[in-house]
């Protein structure tokens, strides 16, 4: 039944990623595996010392003597040692992710999806990889807000008769994505951002910073939606005064 059905066209086919951008995703999960391990070290860090009401940046402690120094401090023995395994920890794990940084350095450099996002505000090369690699092969999306819709930043509606209800966002698809869009909004605060003052706005209205984020991730994939779609460079539509609020449905999108 299967095989018929398919014969006559009459199952969607379903998009499979190409092996590079497989490969692609693999070590971006690698990063981020070590990256979790690495931050979980120094958090083992922080909260040993912190039995003893000390703050003591990593970073100090990777050089010269630590132990004598948090001997000198006061920190018992077995504290020590939990310490030293811990900044032990640390140092494998950065001899580990340094050199998948560059590995992923040079992927970036060669990939000319990656060149394009990189003219968006907000976007580097760890970014741009992410993004590229979670979208895969633009012309899958019919536009940019499905695009959103897979991103997962689009919100729920609730409909019941003639009623209609948006509520929080669905954060259904792509988490990575998802993630990649709103760490790209994190700069929206800068006035030089060309989306700083649908930042304001959003925040203004809302009182909150979250959703002014989530408004700026969407209008970076819309913009990401564009310049792969077209394959030109970033560039903004419009330039808004000072003075003009910038309403959440307002677009930032490559010049006509």
């Amino acid at each position: 039944m299967l095989a018929e059905l398919c014969r006559r066209d009459l199952v969607p086919a379903v998009w499979v990623p190409s092996l590079s951008d497989r490969e692609l995703r693999e070590r971006l999960n690698r990063r981020a595996h070590l990256i979790r391990l690495r931050t979980a070290a120094r958090n083992r860090v922080f909260g040993a010392l912190s039995q003893w009401g000390l703050r003591i940046p990593v970073r100090v402690l990777q050089v010269g003597d630590p132990m004598t120094l948090l001997e000198r401090r006061g920190v018992p023995a077995v504290w020590r040692r939990s310490v030293a395994e811990a900044l032990a920890a640390i140092d494998m794990l950065d001899e580990r992710i340094g050199p998948l940084d560059a590995e992923l350095r040079v992927i970036a450099q060669a990939d000319r999806r990656v060149q394009l996002l990189l003219t968006i505000p907000g976007i580097g090369e760890h970014l741009g990889l992410i993004i590229a690699a979670e979208i895969g092969e633009i012309a899958r999306f019919p536009g940019p807000r499905k695009l959103i819709g897979f991103a997962g930043l689009a919100p729920r509606v609730a409909q019941s008769g003639q009623s209609s209800r948006t509520g929080a966002l669905s954060k259904a698809g792509s988490r990575a994505l998802r993630w990649a869009a709103v760490e790209a909004a994190q700069c929206a605060w800068r006035p030089t951002n060309p989306w700083h003052r649908l930042y304001l706005d959003v925040k203004q209205r809302t009182g909150k910073s979250n959703p002014a984020k989530s408004a700026v991730a969407r209008k970076i994939l819309i913009a990401a939606w564009h310049v792969l779609a077209r394959q030109q460079p970033f560039k903004p539509s419009r330039v808004q005064r000072g003075d003009d609020p910038v309403p959440a449905s307002s677009h930032f999108h490559l010049a006509a």
